[in-house]
């Protein structure tokens, strides 16, 4: 976000942090509440009523426009599937030097492929992985990886047999490898592989009945007023009902004060902060002291902003007010200043306006702040539109001199989607474009798609490179999993007869396949 600094001073120093969770609570807390609107519509009422509206209009729309997308995904949650997937790159420099007995980039990009091809079953639990590659003329294939919630499996070219960990003995083998750095009770967290969307459902579920309820009933019913206006909107007149809602500085610091007092007893959240940082640290040693005191520290930080309220200064309270037209909003102002101090107050704000139809879906709003040394604002616009399956988008974000713009057009016929997406960045007209088209087909069990990628630039030609990423997917009956009777388990051994596999055994065999790979010989495949 653009600033501009007064006379050259130095900012002060601010609880930036408290304003950020503030707005953060504000923020979620009135977007959440939409979803809990009862069926007597008083102004309260109306005014969540008509955020949720435009909440699900878009997904509504968002919904309908990649219907088939939706169903493919759900289809791979439910249902046995396999995917291969295969990368070719084309690079043409015009400036790139080649001589007798050298080898150029670009002979050995247009001459490599990648294909992986990996099958999941989410309900079982079971996946695999294979990986063949040819680089520049060398071979490479049998790399195997297998998955369920228990162990995991890997089959490499130089290996004459599987290696297999089990996640029972994964703890134990790293201390066994190093007891001083880790307990024993560490975990590949396997199983977190396979629970697909159902947690984050659940999350939200809970999140809507334990605080979305709450706070709708803590904001009062007398901070909200209406009254009719007719407004402006992409050159159209609009009938509009205006409510602005209106909350004084002693009511939103008790609203803020009451939900993060229940988030720094809740149990839950703890549950899955927890989850969260186990799964992002899979066998970091002292994870569960690290857990504690991240955790502890999470208690002691919501403590501070909640003592830290008392003497923070929202002078004028916050006041949104949101434009009515046809139950969705079509336009919004929000603004509140807050700061540690009189003399530190920060002014946020997002204006705008937006219309919301069956075929063409239009916005922009402009979101800035400012304070006694520095001011900024961000605009984002979009223009929608779809309308017997064909589509076309436009997104800008502008800050200052640089915009980020998306372009896409769509067209969907007999279940096959052609597209062709650009993605630009442009500063003070100097930047460029990543460009994305292909096309996608859903044919109910299975699906085929075709991505092209390059980049264009006043320096890069659109041909220069380009990336091409081939997708077939079909349902099967299952995952084909390897005997573990085949495979050495790697849990079973201690350090010594560990050092002395890898030594003896895998050292040698890297080391003879590596020879033949790059000299052409018995390991060349």
């Amino acid at each position: 976000m653009g600033e501009t600094m007064n006379n050259g001073e130095k900012k002060k120093g601010f609880s930036k942090g408290l304003i950020a969770i503030i707005i953060t609570v504000v923020v979620v807390a009135g977007s959440s509440v939409a979803a809990f609107v009862l069926l007597n519509l008083s102004e309260k009422e109306q005014y969540f009523l008509a955020e949720k509206n435009a909440l699900e209009f878009m997904g509504e729309e968002i919904e309908e426009r990649y219907q088939q997308e939706l169903d493919w995904m759900e289809h791979s949650q439910e249902n046995p599937v396999q995917q291969t997937v295969e990368l070719a790159a084309e690079y043409n420099d015009p400036n790139e030097m080649g001589g007798m007995g050298t080898v150029s980039p670009s002979q050995i990009i247009n001459n490599s492929t990648i294909s992986i091809t990996g099958a999941s079953d989410m309900e079982n639990e079971q996946a695999s992985a294979e990986l063949q590659a040819n680089i520049g003329g060398m071979e490479i294939d049998d790399v195997n990886f297998y998955v369920t919630a228990e162990e995991v499996t890997a089959g490499l070219p130089f290996m004459d047999e599987l290696v297999q960990l089990k996640d029972e003995d994964f703890g134990n083998l790293m201390q066994e490898l190093d007891p001083n750095a880790f307990t024993g009770e560490e975990s590949m967290n396997l199983e977190s592989l396979f629970e697909g969307t159902d947690a984050v459902d659940e999350n939200i579920e809970y999140f809507q009945e334990e605080y979305v309820e709450m706070v709708y009933n803590e904001i009062p019913d007398d901070a909200f007023e209406s009254a009719d206006e007719t407004i402006q909107v992409n050159d159209e007149s609009l009938d509009t009902e205006k409510i602005t809602f209106h909350l004084t500085e002693e009511q939103l610091k008790d609203v803020v004060t009451t939900v993060l007092g229940k988030m720094q007893q809740d149990d839950r959240i703890k549950e899955m902060m927890r989850e969260q940082f186990v799964a992002g640290s899979m066998g970091t040693p002292g994870m569960e002291d690290e857990i504690d005191q991240f955790i502890n520290e999470y208690e002691t930080a919501i403590d501070d902003v909640i003592n830290g309220l008392e003497d923070f200064q929202i002078p004028d309270g916050l006041t949104s007010t949101i434009w009515i037209h046809d139950d969705v909003i079509a336009s919004r102002d929000f603004q509140v200043e807050m700061g540690p101090t009189a003399e530190e107050l920060v002014s946020f704000t997002v204006n705008g306006t937006q219309l919301l139809r069956d075929t063409n879906q239009t916005f922009n709003y402009d979101l800035g702040f400012s304070d006694s040394y520095s001011e900024g604002t961000m605009n984002i616009t979009g223009d929608l539109s779809s309308e017997d399956n064909n589509a076309t988008d436009s997104i800008n974000l502008t800050v200052e001199d640089i915009t980020l713009a998306y372009e896409s057009t769509e067209s969907l016929n007999d279940g096959t989607r052609d597209f062709d997406r650009t993605f630009s960045f442009d500063q003070a007209g100097s930047g460029g474009s990543l460009i994305w088209s292909g096309s996608s087909t859903y044919d109910n069990d299975q699906m085929n798609a075709e991505h092209n990628f390059s980049v264009e630039s006043p320096e890069i030609s659109q041909d220069m490179f380009t990336l091409q990423v081939m997708i077939d997917s079909e349902t099967i009956d299952s995952v084909e999993m390897p005997n573990e009777e085949e495979a050495r388990d790697l849990g079973s051994m201690n350090e010594n007869e560990l050092m002395e596999f890898v030594e003896l055994e895998v050292t040698p065999q890297f080391q003879e396949w590596l020879f033949g790979l790059m000299g052409g010989g018995p390991g060349f495949q």
